[in-house]
């Protein structure tokens, strides 16, 4: 929080107030084993996704806390924010020595030499960044006991209830925060949303007032670069050729790319765009939802009403959906993400009796 180059990226902020002193100990409470004795599985190699800067902090700190040394890629291209995150940690291990062999971070280009010799001494591997990724790193072998989390690519949505939307007071509040959930990371993260599902009666007094709010701050904070515009616009023609009813919204400019579908089907992920391309369904019932998020690409959905509506779909057992976080919290990481306990994949537990 110190050093002032952290003030420009509010990933750096929410990452150092994650592993502030009070959010360890809270964690600790959280997932601390009470029966048999807890060690770390020995070495984690971690291979961080290229495009979100600061996820291999949080990979890193999640085996460091589990009592692992840990081999962490960092993403090849180079953002500000791994500057500071380690710049910060090096500075840190020169007080803290005794913990320096359990954190090395490194950079490299894709080399299988260098993933067959990291996967050929760790216990555990941890591998973000897509499917394409998880196959390139399969071909270099772990030991026999040495297991393996990936997290593969994934989508998600929002869920926007229009009469709990229209009767909050602070809507920029809500804009920043969609913002930073999506254009922020120019919806690369697995967590940005790309549907906005609409419910409630006053569905169109809402997004009126919802994406005038949402352009003004992107038409202030955002650098849109032209290919952007013209990848959206190619997008929206590909889903219009394959899917009837399709409509593109009005916008001023393509800062914001709006579709609008009759239907949601798997489609709309396979032609999926990011920089501010969004799909649009105007929903009656929640069960409309099922076969979007009956898949176990689907991971997030974010909310702004009442988050128990959406407990309908898990009861109804959709092998999608790992997290129903509100609005703005998208990106905030948790020890049990896409569904996995990371704690309890990246200890061993040593039994006494």
């Amino acid at each position: 929080m110190r050093d002032p180059r952290s003030k420009a990226y509010s990933d750096v902020v929410t990452f150092a107030f994650w592993i502030r002193k009070g959010s360890v100990l809270k964690l600790k409470e959280r997932f601390e084993e009470k029966n048999g004795l807890h060690l770390g599985k020995g070495v984690v190699f971690h291979i961080a996704p290229s495009n979100v800067p600061v996820n291999f902090a949080y990979s890193l700190v999640s085996g460091l806390l589990c009592g692992n040394a840990n081999v962490v890629r960092v993403p090849s291209k180079r953002f500000p924010q791994v500057d500071i995150i380690t710049d910060v940690f090096n500075e840190a291990l020169k007080v803290h020595e005794d913990v320096a062999p359990y954190v090395l971070c490194i950079r490299y280009d894709r080399d299988k030499g260098v993933n067959d010799l990291f996967s050929s001494i760790a216990d555990m591997r941890v591998v973000w960044g897509g499917d394409q990724t998880i196959a390139e790193l399969r071909k270099s072998p772990l030991p026999p006991r040495a297991g393996e989390i990936t997290f593969a690519d994934r989508y998600s949505l929002a869920v926007i209830d229009s009469d709990s939307y229209i009767n909050k007071g602070d809507r920029n509040r809500l804009a920043e925060d969609f913002y930073n959930d999506t254009f922020f990371s120019d919806q690369n993260a697995c967590t940005s949303p790309r549907l906005i599902v609409w419910t409630g009666n006053k569905i169109e007094e809402a997004k009126q007032v919802f994406w005038d709010t949402v352009h003004i701050l992107v038409e202030k904070k955002y650098t849109f670069q032209s290919i952007q515009g013209v990848n959206k616009l190619t997008q929206s023609f590909l889903i219009a050729a394959i899917e009837d009813g399709v409509k593109v919204e009005k916008h001023t400019d393509n800062l914001i790319v709006r579709v609008r579908v009759p239907r949601l089907t798997n489609y709309l992920i396979e032609y999926r765009d990011n920089s501010g391309y969004f799909y649009e369904y105007d929903c009656k019932d929640i069960m409309d939802l099922v076969p979007f998020v009956n898949d176990k690409r689907c991971q997030t959905i974010a909310y702004v009403g009442d988050k128990n509506i959406l407990k309908r779909l898990i009861d109804a057992g959709v092998k999608g959906i790992d997290r129903i976080v509100p609005m703005g919290k998208t990106m905030d990481f948790d020890l049990i993400w896409d569904g996995y306990n990371l704690p309890s994949l990246l200890a061993r537990t040593v039994v006494m009796v």
